[in-house]
């Protein structure tokens, strides 16, 4: 690695090779700095808008022989500063990397660029009688998902990304362009590099082209909503539906608090209390068979209310809600903004550490809304503070502390789906303890000066 170049040397080198898809006008700049979270603004000194992965190769060439940091960005919605520019450097916007390369519909697979999202996906898989399942809720980008080895609301049914990618095309540090896997459903052929990059949030190399599982649209859907009287009691009824092997497709949870933001955003009137989602796919009768059995165990546990919706729009709306929450919640106390955190426990232990969270956010004056994917144990938090005052962020972070040791505790995670980014370098090494002296040193291998997207994950590998 040579030194570092100044900006305007590199940025007129890279003009030479892209033209005016290298820009370092001021608000593009600042768009790449910002995300959907409360960290301060964090811009790199360049974005490149590159359309081939040859491209990207070259680029990457570019700026390891300037000593220059890679970041790369996809829709900018991550949630714990991922995709910030910590260093400056050049930041790699894929939005022109977009397209679906191949759709194998009889082996249920399709290969992609990573700046598709998961909305323009599946509206590219319509006809085929297949679709992408993975829901973050936000129209994110695969290759951010990829990154962050996203979920969300459907991972109780069909799983994470990590179950989901099947292979990957990435360029490293040094500009060598490698492929992780082929389209084979199984492989026992070496180390299982889609693994290590799937959750690398970009810190070893950048994903160029991503194979997906594929599977079949359901033949029907039902959707319902139910509340409770408390968050024990709507958090049992979705470890009993799945423990009694329903296959429920989603089971949401929104504390009182949310319901009470969804309901004002979204012009709804639901009851403002514990509330479950839930979303139930198969044949007719498999999906009817499935809802009786859910809404029986929830009467179990004091559910009410139950409302159906089986025909689209009506399905749409109620999901159209519960993926708004976040807007919805910053609606609860206008002007602020979100610290927002997840968390996942073992099931078995979801009721008491979600109870326990909600009590700790309450005796400390927070207005805190909960949102929950709980079918497989894993909850968020958006609390809600005046970025003004950072007294009340600090405060927050506490708070956030305190909610990610009790997780630890019960044998959970810092995190569930959002990743490490920024906001949770210390929690990681708590969780990990030694094992993330092996993870420093597979980024120190494959990024020996440390450019891929540095201040994420762990500090300190920088040479």
């Amino acid at each position: 690695m040579g030194p570092r170049v100044s900006t305007a040397e590199l940025a007129e080198r890279l003009a030479n090779l892209i033209g005016p898809r290298a820009s370092v006008a001021r608000g593009v700049l600042d768009q790449h700095g910002q995300s959907e979270s409360y960290y301060r603004a964090l811009p790199p000194d360049i974005v490149v808008f590159p359309e081939t992965t040859q491209e990207v190769a070259e680029i990457v060439k570019l700026c390891a022989n300037a000593g220059m940091p890679i970041v790369p960005f996809g829709a900018g919605t991550s949630l714990e500063g991922n995709a910030a520019s910590v260093e400056g450097g050049v930041c790699f916007d894929f939005a022109r990397m977009n397209k679906v390369l191949a759709v194998h519909d009889s082996d249920m697979n399709v290969v992609v660029q990573p700046g598709i999202t998961r909305k323009q996906l599946n509206a590219e898989l319509r006809g085929t009688g297949l679709f992408f399942p993975i829901d973050p809720g936000a129209d994110a980008s695969i290759g951010g998902m990829s990154s962050t080895r996203a979920s969300g609301t459907m991972a109780v049914r069909y799983g994470t990304m990590k179950d989901n990618v099947m292979a990957l095309e990435v360029v490293l540090a040094d500009g060598r362009v490698i492929r992780t896997g082929k389209r084979a459903r199984k492989s026992s052929a070496g180390y299982d590099l889609t693994r290590l990059f799937v959750g690398a949030e970009g810190t070893l190399g950048l994903i160029t082209e991503i194979t997906l599982k594929l599977h079949p649209l359901p033949q029907a859907i039902s959707a319902a909503v139910c509340s409770f009287d408390t968050l024990h009691n709507a958090v049992d009824t979705a470890i009993a539906v799945i423990q009694a092997a329903i296959p429920v497709a989603r089971v949401e949870l929104l504390d009182d608090v949310m319901m009470r933001g969804i309901n004002a955003y979204s012009k709804l009137g639901y009851r403002e209390a514990p509330t479950l989602f839930f979303e139930f796919h198969g044949s007719e009768t498999s999906v009817a068979e499935q809802a009786e059995l859910a809404q029986a165990i929830a009467t179990e546990f004091g559910g009410r209310g139950f409302e159906w919706a089986k025909a689209p729009e009506d399905r749409s709306r109620l999901w159209h809600a519960r993926d708004n929450t976040l807007y919805a919640g910053l609606g609860l106390r206008p002007g602020a903004r979100a610290v927002i955190t997840d968390i996942c426990v073992p099931i078995s232990r979801l009721a008491k550490c979600l109870t326990d969270t909600r009590r700790d956010a309450d005796e400390h004056g927070f207005t805190a809304p909960i949102v929950g994917h709980v079918g497989d144990g894993n909850f968020h938090m958006l609390i809600l503070v005046d970025p003004a005052k950072p007294g009340e962020i600090d405060s927050a972070k506490a708070l956030q502390a305190r909610m990610v040791a009790r997780a630890i505790a019960m044998d959970g995670t810092c995190t569930g789906e959002h990743g490490i980014g920024l906001g949770k370098i210390d929690f990681l090494a708590d969780e990990l303890g030694e094992a993330v002296d092996v993870m420093r040193s597979i980024k120190t291998a494959l990024d020996p000066n440390g450019l891929m997207n540095p201040g994420k994950i762990f500090a300190g590998v920088r040479p």
